[in-house]
């Protein structure tokens, strides 16, 4: 089992930049693939980003490729969402997801609060 905690979130201008993190801690890190996913008041939780237990590959939603960028470091447990010019659509609770190799077993953390001013 993994426990995921999320930080780096907050209140920025559009066009602006945030980094979150999200801290494993419990089994392995490398033993899941890592994702982001958001979700906005009203509406339903969305695939943001996803990352591969190794880092070799990566995908993104439509609606953030090119802005956004998601990596690891297995070394610190941590995996991180770049986001760069940032829209006010882009305001959401930010959720980290681990998704264990094996099992297929999902996990996420408790969600980070990331709001774009226009």
């Amino acid at each position: 089992q993994v426990q995921l905690v999320e930080s780096g979130g907050g209140l920025v201008q559009a066009g602006g930049s945030l980094r979150l993190s999200c801290a494993a801690s419990g089994r392995t890190f490398s033993s899941y693939d890592m994702g982001w996913f958001r979700q906005a008041p009203g509406k339903n939780r969305e695939f943001v980003a996803y990352i591969s237990w190794s880092g070799g590959s990566t995908h993104y939603a439509d609606s953030v490729k090119g802005r956004f960028t998601i990596s690891r470091d297995n070394a610190k447990n941590t995996v991180y969402l770049q986001m760069n010019s940032l829209k006010p659509e882009d305001t959401a609770v930010y959720f980290c997801n681990a998704r264990d190799v094996a099992d297929l077993r999902d996990y996420w953390g408790q969600g980070t609060q990331v709001t774009v001013s226009s």
